[in-house]
């Protein structure tokens, strides 16, 4: 491991989760080194575009730079390449708001967000990070994975967003292999109150999870009696589509121990 290296992604980060900006003396107490070694990490970002200074206060936040890497990351993406055309489909058909997401340690990060019809006002979520049991993909995705990582994932934190958030690792449990034996997974009101979520899993041309899609609105239009059924079959027929585009064989999901 390159330390310096090490130290300037330590900042990233910290800036990441920063209200709103920091200065050298705080990110050197967060990171536990000196406050010149901090400097010249900060300078050194800056001059990339990583960083940039506050000229009033002189501390620091994430810059532009971050933003063209990040657009070449998902720009590069085969998942989010491929989704693109099937999300859309699905958003059409059901009338709801798709993401397409990835686990990334604990979190979800949604790589792709397919828009409501109907042009009303919406924030677009493509790039948020999200704690994978408050919301349908990550449980989709946990349901599929290896059984030791599902039970490093029911073993660490479990984040509560909203009263109705479950971190209890045995309900999650059995959550996750409802989603095994259904083939998708459902969320509602864990990470926004009044909203809900129907996610299935993707798989690659291993056979193995690689991400997830589902749909996500309000509660009464997706989890309703009347169209959950519907929206269900909708989500996990979209998402066979979308691993059979990636070249996924056809017993993809059996091969995930339980």
């Amino acid at each position: 491991m390159v330390q310096a290296v090490h130290r300037a992604i330590h900042v990233l980060r910290e800036l990441a989760t920063a209200t709103p900006r920091l200065g050298v003396t705080e990110l050197a107490d967060r990171i536990g080194v000196a406050k010149p070694t901090v400097h010249a990490l900060l300078r050194t970002l800056e001059s990339e575009g990583m960083v940039v200074q506050d000229r009033e206060t002189g501390k620091y936040r994430l810059g532009p730079g971050l933003v063209t890497l990040g657009n070449a990351y998902l720009d590069s993406h085969e998942l989010r390449t491929r989704a693109v055309t099937w999300a859309d489909l699905l958003a059409n058909q059901a009338g709801a708001a798709v993401w397409v997401g990835i686990l990334t340690g604990s979190q979800v990060l949604v790589i792709h967000h397919a828009f409501r019809p109907g042009g009303s006002v919406q924030v677009l979520e493509t790039g948020a990070s999200l704690p994978w049991n408050a919301c349908a993909i990550g449980k989709a995705i946990a349901a599929f994975l290896p059984a030791e990582r599902r039970g490093e994932l029911l073993a660490g934190e479990l984040a509560r967003v909203t009263g109705a958030s479950i971190d209890d690792p045995g309900w999650l449990a059995t959550q996750l292999d409802r989603a095994r034996e259904t083939g998708y997974a459902l969320e509602e009101g864990e990470l926004t109150l009044g909203d809900g979520g129907i996610a299935a899993p993707v798989f690659d041309r291993s056979g193995e999870v690689v991400g997830g899609l589902g749909l996500v609105g309000p509660v009464e239009r997706i989890l309703a009696e009347t169209a959950r059924q519907e929206c269900a079959i909708a989500v996990r027929e979209v998402a066979r589509s979308l691993s059979r585009d990636l070249g996924a064989p056809r017993n993809a999901g059996l091969r995930a121990a339980g």
